[in-house]
């Protein structure tokens, strides 16, 4: 049989429903608590870097790196093997066309051009000999045929003779046939001084055709050892800074060996380098951005070398203003080469916030609270990304500083 339940028991039974009720309640309001802190939290507005969401080309590049030479830089070699007797200017120097850089020793060549001179003169004087020889030899040839000729009708009028004594039985039958003897022998002696003669009028003209032709080359060699000789005064070919010389007194340098290199401080262009990744995308023509500091230079691939070295493609970059004032000599650039563009997108500046995803976290500004949301990368520079698939719109302010500490967030308060 159940008995009833004091009053005290059901206090005691009420209180304890009420502390467990109480206890509940907290627990659900510090969750909540912790729940709102994980979902939201305060923020030093300075802390941030934000940028502007706007419409505007953007741009997909490949980074490179870049070194500034001249465009123009001529080498000045040894003309001859010689030593170097004087140097007149120095590394650094700016000469004008026509001004004397570097003296070499002219010793051997002039004794090298005044041999040379003296064998063309010799054989100048055989080829007035041989021409006088030959004529004197047609001329002599032609006088013995016509000596011969008349020879021949002097024997043919004696045989006629001979002919006519023996029909009347004053010459005997062998003075006949001797007589026919000697023109005979007088008509051979004569074709063969014709024939002799003929032969003289082909082969003398070539002989002397290849003495003359012995000569003109000579000549020019001759013409060669005099150019060699003057550039034994290496002469600026043209106005420019002298990058190098060779300042070694004395010095013995070969022939072809590099003495000066000449450049032309007025123009430039870009010797660049990237990595063998992107081989297949560098192209000769492809558009290429180069950045001085803050100043850009627009630019085409003009060359590619052939050599892969170290994983890199070396090219060369021709700018659309070769002589900006930014342009120095040996000065280290960035260079952009433009694999794809696309016009009118919707673009922001690029930031710690952007680390290559193609889904992005972002942070959009909204008064005093940065909002949570999301946009698919399209293509990315230096400057900027490209926004697909989100809800932001131009105008609107983002926070492109690193936010991966806080992307669990669905939104953060800033404080001023």
């Amino acid at each position: 049989m159940d008995r009833p339940i004091s009053n005290t028991k059901k206090k005691r039974r009420l209180g304890k429903n009420a502390l467990r009720i109480t206890g509940l309640i907290a627990v659900l309001v510090g969750a909540l608590f912790v729940l709102r802190s994980m979902l939201t939290k305060e923020l030093d507005r300075k802390d941030f870097q934000t940028a502007t969401v706007e419409v505007g080309k953007v741009e997909e590049a490949i980074t490179a790196s870049g070194l500034v030479v001249p465009a123009f830089e001529q080498q000045l070699t040894a003309p001859v093997t010689a030593a170097i007797q004087e140097v007149h200017r120095q590394s650094g120097d700016k000469v004008e066309r026509g001004d004397t850089i570097l003296q070499l020793d002219e010793e051997y060549i002039r004794l090298q051009y005044e041999s040379l001179a003296d064998q063309l003169e010799l054989k100048k004087n055989k080829i007035t000999r041989l021409r006088h020889e030959y004529d004197k030899n047609i001329q002599d040839l032609a006088y013995e045929s016509e000596i011969k000729a008349l020879q021949i009708s002097s024997l043919e009028a004696q045989l006629a003779d001979t002919k006519r004594l023996r029909e009347i039985g004053s010459a005997t039958p062998e003075e006949v046939d001797q007589a026919q003897l000697q023109l005979d022998i007088a008509r051979l002696e004569k074709q063969k001084l014709d024939n002799e003669l003929r032969f003289r009028e082909q082969v003398l003209p070539g002989d002397r055709r290849n003495l003359e032709l012995e000569v003109r080359m000579e000549e020019k060699k001759s013409s060669e050892l005099a150019r060699k000789l003057r550039e034994t005064s290496v002469i600026a070919p043209r106005s420019g800074v002298i990058t190098w010389i060779n300042e070694d007194l004395g010095k013995q340098v070969s022939e072809g060996e590099l003495l000066v290199r000449l450049a032309d401080l007025q123009r430039y262009r870009i010797e660049a380098t990237c990595s063998d990744r992107y081989a297949a995308q560098v192209k000769i023509g492809l558009p290429v951005r180069v950045r001085i500091n803050q100043t850009d230079l627009n630019g085409r691939i003009s060359t590619i070398l052939p050599a892969v070295e170290n994983n890199t493609v070396a090219f060369i970059v021709e700018l659309d203003e070769p002589d900006h004032p930014k342009l120095r000599p040996n000065r280290r650039v960035e260079v952009f080469l433009i694999a794809n563009a696309r016009e009118q997108a919707l673009r922001l500046k690029n930031g710690p916030a952007f680390r290559g995803k193609t889904i992005q976290p972002l942070f959009v500004v909204d008064g005093k609270e940065a909002r949570r949301t999301e946009a698919r990368i399209g293509l990315t520079s230096v400057d900027y990304v490209e926004l697909l698939e989100t809800d932001l719109q131009p105008g609107q302010q983002v926070i492109i500083s690193d936010m991966a500490a806080y992307e669990h967030l669905e939104q953060i308060k800033l404080e001023e």
